[in-house]
């Protein structure tokens, strides 16, 4: 099926196209809310400005796709390729990104705000000013992802559950991890996480749980670490803190 007889397709009603080929297409602006595109393939398809909210994307290759400011509310990105995907300032409140590839992709000024992604690889992703705050009372959850090498810089982290997390590397120079939203406060868990080697200098981790994280190595230079709770955990030096 060609992009043509797709658009056709779909502004006649229907709505499911599992396995569709739409690589390098062009799709700017279309309206493809609750639409099913799982399996799809949409490598580096252009994709800017779209409304994907409440699509199904999982198992999707969206590898190296443009979604840059697209809509993705609730979106189920599930097992989905994202890997060198451009995804800055897309909204992604709510979405699902259960072991998602998201390598070396560009989430600059993202809003991943209440969003699932457990077991997701966000390997050299760009992460820059992303914001990872609850939606509502539904936590970000990156619990066993892997993001190692990514940069989180100027990163708001506030209320992320990241236990057991890699975070080896991780640039999260001046994020926050702590702050209120709606008058209450939300801290991030890090428990168990490991930051071996991670660059933490001038981050706010007021309140944070980091119980038996793994710090070895990691740049905690002017690190606010009000009331955080750092029990059994690894300090850069080497010793464990009681």
């Amino acid at each position: 099926m060609n992009i043509d007889d797709f658009l056709k397709r779909h502004a006649a009603g229907e709505q499911s196209f599992p396995e569709i080929n739409l690589a390098e297409a062009c799709l700017r602006e279309a309206n493809l809310v609750s639409t099913n595109l799982s399996k799809a393939n949409l490598s580096k398809s252009d994709l800017r400005e779209a409304r994907l909210g409440q699509a199904n994307l999982s198992f999707a290759n969206l590898s190296q796709a443009n979604l840059s400011e697209t809509i993705l509310w609730g979106t189920n990105l599930s097992h989905a390729n994202l890997s060198h995907a451009d995804l800055r300032e897309a909204d992604l409140t709510g979405a699902k990104l259960i072991k998602a590839n998201l390598e070396e992709t560009e989430l600059i000024k993202a809003c991943l705000c209440g969003c699932d992604l457990g077991g997701a690889v966000l390997s050299k992703a760009l992460l820059v000013e992303a914001d990872f705050r609850p939606n509502y009372e539904q936590h970000t959850n990156l619990s066993e992802a892997i993001l190692s090498g990514a940069n989180l810089s100027y990163a708001n982290l506030s209320g992320v559950i990241l236990q057991r997390a890699n975070l080896d590397g991780v640039k999260l120079c001046r994020a926050i991890l702590g702050s209120f939203k709606n008058n209450k406060f939300y801290q991030a868990d890090l428990s168990e996480a490991s930051l071996q080697g991670a660059d933490l200098s001038y981050a706010d981790l007021t309140g944070v749980n980091l119980s038996k994280a793994n710090l070895q190595g990691a740049d905690l230079s002017k690190t606010i670490l009000a009331g955080a709770n750092l029990q059994g955990a690894i300090m850069p030096d080497g010793t464990i803190r009681d």
